[in-house]
């Protein structure tokens, strides 16, 4: 408790492992620094430590679960910020082609609202992990969240898009790695998401990070008729309750809009 308390107060990136991972990282140069630590963030925390202490019970390391009767925060859920199909369009448009690292952060973009799958798992797809004939690629265990293997699926459009840049980034280095650097080594989280907010204040767009781009994923494919016991698979969550408690974001003229394609009476005649 004295740790869940210790969090409320900090604020974020306050604590490091050590002093030279703090000049390396330099938490204080980013913006969000010393920010309060969102409930759902501490959530996150309470539900790790539950699962430690069951492992413990379970092994026997101790008799008895010290975490059972701590009691998540309540906290209001806001609403996943949605990027529309304009700004979607100007964001693409940002990006200067003509330089490798913007090209790469372009091809990585259309992927993320392609797919739906998370950053971290995109950096590291390597290019013989893509199926370009049944329009896939293979996400190891190693590198997802809930450590199974998954497919995800890209569409007709992403697959032109990946073909012409294999066959640039080809030219410029021989990396196994799908988004390398031009040195051929994997691109780090933190550097896509700088970039990333770099290309959206180019067109003053706000309050959004790689991860929306999952956001918006989940919320097209549903809008556009997709179940979410699909969606639920594709995103690789552990069960369809983490699905609907995550991105089942839908306004009322949402579901005005997607109440016409799929009303009864209209699709009888």
């Amino acid at each position: 408790m004295e740790y869940i308390k210790s969090i409320k107060e900090r604020g974020k990136y306050t604590v490091v492992y050590d002093e030279n991972s703090k000049m390396q990282n330099k938490p204080d140069n980013r913006t969000d620094f010393g920010k309060k630590v969102s409930t759902c963030t501490i959530n996150n925390y309470i539900r790790n430590l539950k699962a430690f202490s069951s492992y413990c019970v379970e092994y026997q390391i101790t008799k008895t679960n010290p975490a059972s009767k701590i009691k998540y925060l309540s906290h209001k859920r806001t609403k996943k910020e949605f990027i529309t199909d304009g700004q979607f369009k100007m964001l693409l448009r940002s990006f200067n082609l003509s330089l490798f690292h913007e090209y790469r952060d372009f091809v990585i973009t259309n992927l993320l609202i392609d797919t739906g799958m998370r950053i971290s798992e995109c950096l590291l797809i390597k290019s013989e992990d893509i199926d370009l004939i049944k329009r896939c690629i293979l996400l190891y265990a190693d590198n997802t969240k809930s450590k199974k293997d998954r497919y995800v699926f890209f569409s007709n459009e992403m697959n032109v898009i990946i073909k012409r840049w294999l066959k640039y980034k080809d030219i410029y280095t021989s990396s196994d790695y799908l988004f390398p650097t031009q040195k051929g080594n994997p691109i780090q989280n933190m550097v896509y998401e700088k970039n990333f907010r770099k290309y959206c204040t180019r067109i003053g767009l706000e309050n959004v990070s790689p991860h929306t781009l999952r956001n918006n994923f989940a919320k097209r494919f549903l809008m556009n008729g997709g179940n979410i016991y699909t969606l639920s698979q594709i995103l690789g969550h552990s069960s369809v309750t983490v699905t609907e408690q995550a991105y089942l974001d839908l306004t009322d003229d949402d579901i005005r809009e997607n109440y016409q394609k799929f009303s009864p009476l209209a699709r009888m005649r």
